[in-house]
C-alpha cells in the first residue's frame, strides 16, 4: 500500500503556485486568518459567480486580490460598481 499525498501539496513550485503570496515574521497568524476570512468572505457573498480561486497578494503596503472566476461580469457589474462595492466591504 503506497502513501497518499496531497495533490496540491506535491505540484507547489513545480507547476503549481501558492494560493497566497506573501511573507511575514511577526505577523504570520494574523496575516493567515486575514486571508481565511478574504476567501471565506469572497466565497459566500459571490458564490452564484463561479469562483474557482482566490490568491492574494501582499506587499508593504498593499494587498491585492485576484478572484477567478467563471463569470466575470456578475463580480464587476455596471461601469464596475460591484468591484467598487467588493473592494470598501473588504476594506471596512
Amino acid at each position: 500500500m503506497g502513501q497518499k499525498v496531497h495533490p496540491v501539496g506535491f505540484r507547489v513550485g513545480v507547476n503549481k503556485t501558492w494560493k497566497s503570496r506573501w511573507y511575514a515574521d511577526k505577523k504570520y497568524g494574523q496575516f493567515l486568518h486575514e486571508d481565511l476570512r478574504i476567501r471565506k468572505f469572497i466565497k459566500e457573498r459571490l458564490f452564484h459567480a463561479g469562483i474557482s480561486r482566490v490568491e492574494i497578494e501582499r506587499t508593504a503596503e498593499r494587498m491585492r486580490v485576484f478572484i477567478h472566476t467563471a463569470r466575470p461580469g456578475i463580480i464587476i457589474g455596471k461601469k464596475g460598481a460591484e468591484v467598487e462595492k467588493l473592494k470598501s466591504e473588504l476594506m471596512g
